[in-house]
């Protein structure tokens, strides 16, 4: 015949997964493994935090040397410095949201070589106390150069 026995009789019988001294070491153990995870798990947000403000900011100043870069002339790009830094800042801001800190933009254009750049620096934020991380992106770009039909 078969004999049957109940649970609570099975679970009496078994022996604990460890001996009476080492009960509560999962709790030490835990104790001792947390920090560390914790760390880990927080220089991991850091970083993305990071990575996406360098992102933001890269974005932010293509999209002022595709602007830039229409200024044929140096006193047309005069004229619109002040609404691409602007555009460029505003971009920076609406995109990066709490990510990139006060973006200041800075444009230069240079009618010699034929080139703008655009630098956009801005602080990302941190959850690390103390920590201070500074972006600058600075993007270049030729100047668009439209010539009639020459015969």
């Amino acid at each position: 015949l078969c004999k049957v026995r109940s649970v609570a009789a099975a679970r009496s019988t078994t022996p604990s997964r460890r001996p009476r001294g080492h009960r509560g070491a999962s709790a030490l153990e835990l104790t001792l493994v947390a920090p560390g995870l914790l760390v880990f798990i927080f220089l991991t947000i850091q970083a993305g935090l990071y990575f996406y403000g360098r992102a933001v900011a890269e974005q932010a100043a293509r999209e002022g040397v595709s602007k830039l870069r229409l200024a044929q002339t140096e006193q047309l790009s005069d004229a619109v410095r002040a609404d691409v830094q602007t555009a460029v800042e505003a971009y920076a801001v609406a995109v990066g949201r709490e990510t990139l800190l006060q973006p200041k933009a800075t444009t230069t254009y240079d009618a010699g070589s034929g080139k703008v750049s655009v630098t956009v620096t801005g602080d990302v934020i941190t959850l690390v106390p103390g920590l201070d991380l500074t972006i600058t992106q600075q993007v270049f770009g030729e100047i668009e150069r439209f010539e009639g039909n020459l015969p």
